[in-house]
C-alpha cells in the first residue's frame, strides 16, 4: 500500500499498548508494497526499540504467521518471525485489519541492495533448511499442495475477453484504459503464456508420484522479500510468509534468475546461491512452469487491481507500472521465454 489507511497514529498506538503492552511514542507510515491491502508502519516504543507493524485487510490465513514462527523456532533464524501478542497470539485484530507485529530489521531490501557474496550463500542455505524441514501434522494438514489449479489462468483469460471487446474503452478510468491499451499490443503473448503454464502443469500434474517431490515453499521469494542488513555483510532475513505451499522445489528456486525487478540473474549469483542451497539439478519443466504461471498471476492481480479499480491511484499507477516492465527485455517474460526453450 502507497497511501496510508484511513486509521489514526493515536488509534496504533492505543491498540499496541492494549494487545502488546508497548509505550509506543512514534508511528510512522511506510509506502512501500505492491499489496493494496497491506499497510506498513515503523513503530518506535519509548525506551527507543523499534518494531515493524503490519496491517492487511480482507482474508487471513493464520499460517502466514504460524509457519515463520515454527521455522525461525526451529534452526533457521534467517526466517523473521512475529512477536507475540500478551494473550500468546502471533496476530490480532481489530479497527478493520490484522495486526502483525515484528522486530524491526534494519537495513534494506534486495532490491535497494544487493546481496553480499556472504548473504547470496546464507540465503541459499536458509532456503535449503525451508524446504527440508518437517512440521508438525497438524500444521502441515493446514498447508495447501500444489494443484496446478488453472485458477490465474481462467481469471487473465477473463479479463483478455473484456480487452478484445473494447469493454474498457469508454469507462471513465484512464487506468482502465492505458491497461487495456497495453494488454492489446500484447494479447498474442499473454495467450501463448497462459497456454504453455497450462501444457506444462498438466505435464507436472500426470508424473507419477509427482507429490512425492513437495517441499514446504515460501511462494514469492522475490528480492522485496529479503532484507538486507546495513551493518553486517552476512545477516539477512526472508519475511513476507503470506502464501505458503507444498510443491516442487523449483516453486522458489525460479526467483533465483528468474528477471523479477531485473535483478538477481547473473550467472555468479547463482553459483553462490547453489554454493549454499547445495548442487542440485533443476527441473526444467517445474521451472519454465512456475516462471509462466508467476506472470500469469501478476497479470490476474494486477488486472484485478487497476480494471476493478482497487486502491490508491498512486497504488493503480504501481500496478500499471508493473505490468508493462515485465515485458521488458531482460526481464521475466523474455527469462520465461528462455527457460520454456529449454523444455522444448
Amino acid at each position: 500500500m502507497l497511501t496510508p489507511p484511513d486509521i489514526a497514529h493515536d488509534t496504533i498506538i492505543a491498540f499496541l499498548g492494549e494487545h502488546y503492552a508497548l509505550r509506543v511514542r512514534r508511528v510512522v507510515f511506510l509506502p512501500i508494497g505492491a499489496d493494496a491491502n497491506a499497510a506498513v508502519f515503523r513503530v518506535e516504543a519509548d525506551d527507543g526499540t523499534a518494531y515493524f507493524l503490519k496491517l492487511k485487510r480482507g482474508d487471513f490465513d493464520e499460517i502466514a504467521v504460524s509457519i515463520p514462527a515454527y521455522l525461525h523456532a526451529h534452526g533457521i533464524p534467517r526466517v523473521m518471525a512475529p512477536l507475540a501478542t500478551m494473550a500468546d497470539q502471533l496476530w490480532t485484530s481489530g479497527h478493520g485489519f490484522t495486526w502483525i507485529l515484528y522486530p524491526y530489521f534494519e537495513g534494506a531490501n534486495g532490491f535497494g541492495q544487493p546481496l553480499s557474496d556472504a548473504q547470496w550463500v546464507a540465503l541459499g542455505q536458509s532456503l535449503r533448511a525451508v524446504h527440508a524441514s518437517l512440521l508438525p501434522r497438524e500444521l502441515a494438514s493446514r498447508v495447501p499442495r500444489e494443484d496446478y489449479s488453472p485458477r490465474w489462468r481462467d481469471i487473465v483469460m477473463g479479463y483478455d475477453q473484456a480487452v478484445e471487446s473494447r469493454a474498457y474503452d469508454a469507462a471513465d478510468d484512464p487506468f482502465a484504459r492505458r491497461l487495456a491499451a497495453f494488454w492489446r499490443t500484447r494479447q498474442g503473448e499473454i495467450h501463448a503464456m497462459v497456454e504453455r503454464a497450462e501444457q506444462l502443469g498438466q505435464m507436472l500434474r500426470q508424473r507419477a508420484g509427482a507429490g512425492d517431490a513437495f517441499v514446504l515453499c515460501h511462494t514469492d521469494l522475490h528480492a522485496g522479500n529479503v532484507l538486507l542488513s546495513a551493518s553486517d555483510e552476512l545477516e539477512l532475513a526472508i519475511v513476507d510468509w503470506d502464501a505458503p505451499i507444498y510443491a516442487l522445489r523449483e516453486r522458489d528456486l525460479m526467483f533465483i534468475g528468474g528477471g523479477i525487478g531485473a535483478i538477481w540473474n547473473t550467472a555468479r549469483e547463482e553459483e553462490l546461491f547453489y554454493q549454499g542451497y547445495g548442487a542440485i539439478e533443476s527441473d526444467p519443466v517445474a521451472l519454465s512452469y512456475y516462471r509462466y504461471e508467476r506472470i500469469v498471476e501478476d497479470l490476474a492481480a494486477y488486472g484485478e487491481q487497476i480494471f476493478e479499480a482497487q486502491g490508491s491511484a498512486e497504488d493503480r499507477e504501481h500496478g500499471l507500472v508493473g505490468t508493462m516492465g515485465q515485458f521488458n527485455p531482460g526481464r521475466v517474460v523474455s527469462i520465461a521465454h528462455q527457460t520454456y526453450e529449454r523444455v522444448r
